[in-house]
């Protein structure tokens, strides 16, 4: 069953949100962005405890927004569990099939069902307040399921457990939903949450939806600045573009001069023809030839950066090094975060800094000097 936002609209004094959207049957679509952006604004518009303005949400084809929210079939994780503390772990995770009137026998069966689900077999009668965060976490994710809910609506639901329970509690969600299939809606702030998790990612910004595509793609094609810089770690030059040649696009900037490959063809590219339908710069955006006065931004993850031997070598580690010149950067280290398996180093190449992340093999030293490329096809040209 998947789900539609269609001209959904709701004004408030200092802030409007204007949504659409549509999440696959099946799919576990996060929601990613900072806070105040209208994520949960957005989870609570479907649920039914905000009443749009304007608009349409529809469910396997059919509106509910002139639903109450109990009859439209869609079971919440709240960031703060929101378990009844007086009831014990079978009685919170039974309590919405009582509610629709299933029999004492059905109820039970689920209740059984669903904690073996979520590893929580055996707990049935004890007080929800005995047990850990992860545990009264994973009877909350029960407890929505046991009604056989047509959505799955997750709004933060790991924020307040530490890192490493959040990492391991992530997997143990994406299994059940996966195991299930159902549609889920999965509100997050965390980065690495939403692209270890979602099939798809929809970033918002100031109550819009910035660019929707599977984590893989929005991180390697952001649309805009906005995704580029929020998504990730990235590296962000102002550039002119003086000329172009056949696929790709020469463009000037302050640490030297760059050749993009705009055509997508590099497993790594972001100039694409998906890139573009998303607000990326097009193809046939950029300057055919001559001066341009239009100002870009030359867009690289740090992980594209390949160290080259020496200044004076034939090539690079990798045995390649670009043409005339073209797409390397000679920089000064000036900081280094060292990570065991890999390192980030912060770099400064003509008053510009840029960050490099590089395997944790080989050791470097503060003020030393390194010489770096980075292959066309890992650019992507992105409107100022």
């Amino acid at each position: 069953m998947g789900l539609v936002l269609r001209n959904l609209l709701k004004l408030y004094s200092d802030f409007r949100f204007e949504v659409d959207l549509e999440v696959r049957p099946g799919e576990l679509l996060a929601l990613l962005g900072p806070s105040g952006c209208g994520k949960t604004t957005t989870l609570r518009t479907v649920a039914g405890f905000i009443a749009p303005d304007r608009g349409e949400i529809l469910m396997g084809g059919r509106r509910v927004d002139g639903l109450p929210p109990h009859r439209r079939g869609i079971g919440i994780v709240f960031q703060d569990y929101a378990l009844f503390p007086h009831l014990s772990v079978e009685d919170n995770v039974g309590f919405g099939p009582r509610m629709q009137r299933w029999d004492a026998e059905r109820t039970a069966a689920r209740v059984e069902e669903l904690l073996a689900l979520v590893s929580l077999a055996g707990y049935g009668r004890r007080k929800v307040t005995r047990l850990s965060g992860g545990e009264q976490q994973r009877v909350a994710l029960a407890r929505a399921l046991a009604p056989n809910p047509r959505l799955l609506l997750l709004d933060e639901p790991l924020s307040a457990l530490d890192a490493k329970l959040r990492q391991g509690l992530r997997g143990e969600i994406r299994r059940v939903q996966r195991e299930l299939g159902i549609t889920t809606v999965y509100v997050t702030h965390d980065q690495e949450e939403a692209l270890a998790l979602g099939d798809r990612i929809a970033v918002m910004r100031g109550g819009r939806i910035e660019q929707v595509d599977t984590p893989r793609a929005l991180y390697r094609r952001p649309a805009s600045l906005f995704v580029a810089s929020f998504l990730g770690q990235a590296n962000l030059i102002p550039a002119r573009a003086p000329g172009r040649e056949g696929g790709q696009v020469t463009v000037d900037t302050p640490v030297g001069r760059f050749r993009v490959d705009i055509t997508g063809g590099g497993r790594e590219g972001c100039g694409d023809a998906a890139g573009a339908a998303n607000g990326a710069t097009r193809p046939e955006e950029v300057p055919n030839g001559g001066n341009s006065e239009e100002e870009l931004t030359l867009f690289f993850r740090p992980e594209s950066c390949e160290l080259e031997a020496s200044e004076g070598s034939a090539g690079d580690i990798a045995g390649r090094r670009s043409p005339a010149g073209l797409n390397r950067v000679r920089a000064v280290v000036r900081r280094i975060e060292y990570l065991g398996s890999r390192q980030l180093l912060e770099v400064e190449s003509r008053g510009v800094h840029l960050t490099l992340d590089l395997p944790g093999r080989d050791a470097f030293a503060i003020g030393e000097e390194l010489v770096f490329s980075v292959p066309p096809e890992r650019c992507c040209l992105l409107a100022r």
